[in-house]
């Protein structure tokens, strides 16, 4: 089986249709919605579709913002204590004209706050993202993103191999340099931290003997689970270029006798032998369904009786991340050239085409960042 996908299904009841169809012709009406924006509750309603509207409209201009915000440094600043728009530009080397619309527009999305007239401080948003290091990696990295989708229509209908700057920016193999592979592993170890928190929260990674981490970089998410796991084995699998960087990463954390580092290709080796646990942390949404189903039937013939395979990564159709999963994961695997953000239900069907006997999905605290599936051999 190749192709695992959700492309087809029942045809919707005739009622169903129907009852769509109305909702929508009155939610398009102009007559509807003057209606509505005046009557109580609906008026409620109707305010929050509109701003739901304008957002989908100045999506992108957000964005910007904050990419600006966070490439001016603009957050470390505010945090320091209040400034004026002569502090920012000072330190910006924006005009004074520049840094107030640029403050101001960063208070309109809760990154700054103005606590006296003309005197601004680190909002509430800001300082949540301030903190988080993996969300502020994926801002300065999105440039490359935007280039890609600057013409959407454009980016989906050429060629799925033809060249884009997402593509360039993580192709990298067994071959590659080692700086290009550092570069690449740098960025994912950098955003690996809060997906370690979300996986260390739900599940009991104590309860095995030895764990190894396929696909796993330099080690972010294997030296989180080794300070929440003292007495638990540890292993890296990863290709040579990556893991050359790993072992300098993982001797200056102190963790060099915990956790082994295996150099190989998953696509082309067999799996270390001897651990009960296997982790995918952010792997498989990466790779097209036929390479994704191979690395899990390799899995499969490598891991021990009895052991667990996990899956950690955004995942389609999670209730309260579904922009996450197919908007944000779907375009930007487009433009990656390779993956699809996946279902749980798509995954357990691969998972038993690969001969697993049973998966189940795991509830995490941020579904956002990432889910969660175990699966059984």
């Amino acid at each position: 089986m190749d192709k695992i996908s959700e492309h087809s299904g029942v045809k919707p009841p005739e009622w169903k249709r129907r009852w769509i169809a109305w909702r929508n012709r009155m939610l398009g009406s102009a007559s509807f919605q003057d209606w509505a924006a005046r009557v109580p509750p609906f008026s409620f309603m109707a305010r929050r579709r509109a701003a739901q509207t304008f957002n989908l409209v100045a999506g992108f201009t957000y964005t910007q913002v904050v990419l600006g915000v966070v490439q001016l440094n603009l957050l470390d600043l505010l945090h320091n204590g209040p400034c004026n728009a002569a502090t920012i530009a000072a330190q910006s080397g924006l005009s004074e004209d520049a840094a107030l619309r640029l403050v101001r527009a960063a208070a309109a999305l809760d990154l700054a706050e103005e606590i006296s007239p003309g005197w601004w401080m680190l909002g509430q948003l800001g300082a949540s993202l301030r903190t988080n290091h993996g969300a502020l990696a994926m801002i300065r990295h999105h440039p490359l993103l935007y280039a890609d989708l600057a013409d959407p229509v454009a980016l989906l209908q050429r060629d799925r191999q033809a060249p884009t700057a997402l593509a360039d920016f993580w192709r990298y193999g067994a071959q590659t340099p080692g700086e290009t592979a550092d570069r690449y592993s740098e960025l994912m170890a950098a955003s690996q931290a809060m997906v370690a928190h979300e996986a260390i929260a739900a599940y009991r990674f104590d309860k095995h003997k030895r764990l190894l981490d396929v696909g796993g970089g330099h080690g972010a998410f294997v030296q989180a689970v080794a300070r929440a796991c003292p007495n638990l084995a540890l292993g890296v699998f990863d290709l040579p270029p990556v893991i050359a960087g790993t072992a300098t990463i993982i001797e200056s954390a102190g963790l060099g006798s915990r956790i082994a580092l295996h150099a190989g290709d998953f696509f082309r080796d067999s799996i270390p032998q001897g651990y009960d646990c296997i982790t995918l942390v952010r792997i498989l949404h990466d790779h097209d369904d036929a390479q994704s189903l191979d690395l899990l039937r390799t899995i499969r013939r490598g891991l021990a009786p009895g052991g667990r395979l996990i899956i950690v990564e955004p995942m389609a159709k999670t209730p309260g991340a579904q922009e996450m999963g197919d908007a944000y994961f779907g375009m930007y695997l487009w433009a990656m050239n390779s993956g699809r953000p996946r279902s749980a239900a798509e995954y357990g069907k691969m998972l038993q085409s690969a001969g697993f006997a049973r998966w189940s999905r795991v509830k995490t605290p941020q579904p956002i960042i990432a889910s969660m599936i175990v699966s059984s051999t």
